[in-house]
């Protein structure tokens, strides 16, 4: 059996077919190389961190050269901890971890999350260790520019690494039609970004049904091929699982480090959506995530109530500007906010507050209606304002009443929810978490104006309902920025 081995010349890797046994020891060197490379990348960024802050005392005293002279003689100490809390809290989210999906817009979100969590964790300590204190301006100063150090040392290791050392190396258990799902719901470059697929092991009595090239003929022990491959992790997918798969050998690599993975979460895993035809009600019954109890609610509406109040202050000049937009092209008498039932969590019914964007006439029939691309209800300003998502920004007062959250699934109207739960199975399971103003399904897809774009937005919801959590809702809110700068996906 062939093996594929990498080389580095001049900065760049090469990478070639050998037969096996053959440089058998460099082998063995690169099966370590991404757990040696981020090593070396969080040592680096430690370094940069204390750094930062050296640098940030020389900006607070650049004109008082007797301070900064006084003041530096300490900071070493003071660097060191500084740099540590942040390291740990960078590797807390995951950065420093082998293998990772994460793109480079991926990395930033989740530097941002660290540092935000590595500023808390900072103000702990100079609570229970005072002589490390070092001034607010200094501190505000050293984390901008750490952030910006960090930001510059992943663009510099994304150029210099290649990414395909960096990507997971996936081996899949069976070769039969059911192991096939995954070249073609894996179909897009995208999709694939996380790993490198080296390949799928026929079980006995399966008949192929995958390309005859990405066949690999188990002629050892599966341990034996797992470590020969530098296999990280095991996909299984067999027609059968009775009696066909090799237990004591996937017990063997599972306690040797090699993670294993049902081929359905794998696949959903890297698209980021639930697949209806996998889903039954006793998958949604045994399946890891849906878990909406403990510490999750209470911790959930604390996330809700900060980024609130934190929003409002810049929220509430925009809004200012909004509503005299309004009111200047459909003059004083005309309403400026519009509100209207949407189905909450439970089924709860409640009315959202928005910017009004359309006609005040635009439903003088009673009749509910999707909105539509180049709609002639909406207003002139109503275009603008949808662009730049402020006709949402009221329904932080829905947020605050504990109607909605900042991070869910889109709130629908009771007319639409009705037919569209008649149509389209599991369509309710999404009222198990608050709406949101923004979410998963908005990000990943574009406004829908029908049942099939429904149907395929729910997808993304019930991802969202069965993995949500701070760091995904803040990763969201991130991406919501770039969305809203950009225009994408707003009518």
């Amino acid at each position: 059996m062939n093996c594929i081995t990498f080389s580095w010349h001049d900065g760049r890797q090469d990478a070639r077919i050998e037969e096996p046994g053959e440089r058998v020891r460099g082998l063995g060197r690169l099966l370590d190389l991404p757990r040696r490379l981020y090593v070396m990348l969080a040592a680096s960024e430690f370094v940069l961190l204390a750094c930062s802050l050296y640098a940030a005392a020389g900006l607070r005293y650049l004109n008082n050269p007797a301070a900064a002279e006084a003041y530096v003689g300490p900071l070493l100490p003071r660097a060191l901890a500084f740099a540590a809390v942040l390291t740990l809290a960078l590797g807390a989210v995951g950065l420093y971890q082998a293998h990772s999906r994460e793109t480079l817009q991926g990395q930033f979100i989740r530097a941002v999350l660290a540092f935000a969590l590595g500023g808390v964790g900072l103000i702990v300590l100079y609570y229970l260790w005072p002589s490390q204190y070092v001034g607010r301006g200094i501190l505000v100063l050293a984390l901008a520019i750490g952030i910006g150090l960090v930001g510059l040392s992943r663009l510099t290791f994304a150029r210099m690494v290649s990414q395909e050392v960096l990507k997971r190396r996936v081996l899949v258990l069976g070769a039969g039609r059911k192991a096939a799902l995954l070249t073609e719901r894996l179909r897009r470059r995208s999709d694939r970004r996380g790993f490198q697929l080296l390949g799928f092991v026929p079980m006995r009595g399966e008949a192929v049904a995958v390309p005859a090239g990405l066949v690999v003929p188990l002629g050892e022990r599966l341990a034996e091929t797992v470590r020969r491959l530098a296999v990280d992790e095991l996909v299984i997918g067999p027609e059968d699982r009775r009696d066909v798969l090799p237990m004591e050998d996937l017990v063997e690599c599972r306690l040797a480090g090699t993670r294993v993975i049902d081929l359905i979460n794998f696949i959903e895993r890297e698209i980021g959506a639930i697949k209806f035809s996998l889903m039954s009600p006793a998958w949604v019954l045994y399946a890891s995530g849906f878990d909406g109890g403990g510490m999750e609610r209470p911790l959930k509406r604390g996330f809700d109530l900060l980024v609130s109040l934190l929003a409002l202050l810049p929220a509430l000049p925009l809004m200012l500007l909004t509503a005299l937009a309004i009111v200047l092209e459909s003059g004083p008498r005309q309403p400026v906010f519009y509100t209207q039932e949407r189905v909450g969590q439970g089924g709860r019914v409640f009315r959202v507050i928005k910017f009004r964007s359309m006609r005040p006439d635009a439903e003088k029939d009673g009749v509910a209606r999707w909105a539509s691309k180049s709609d002639d209800r909406v207003t002139r300003v109503g275009r603008v304002i949808r662009k730049l998502r402020l006709d949402e920004l009221p329904q932080i007062f829905n947020v605050l009443r504990g109607e909605m959250s900042w991070v869910g699934p889109r709130p629908e109207r009771p007319q639409f929810v009705a037919e569209l739960a008649r149509q389209i199975p599991y369509y309710e399971l999404r009222h198990c978490v608050k709406p949101g103003i923004t979410g998963w399904a908005q990000l990943r897809y574009p406004y829908g104006s029908s049942v099939q774009d429904a149907e395929e937005k729910l997808k993304f919801d019930l991802y969202y309902v069965k993995h949500h959590g701070l760091l995904f809702d803040f990763s969201i809110l991130l991406q919501t920025v770039e969305v809203v700068l950009f225009g994408k996906g707003a009518r």
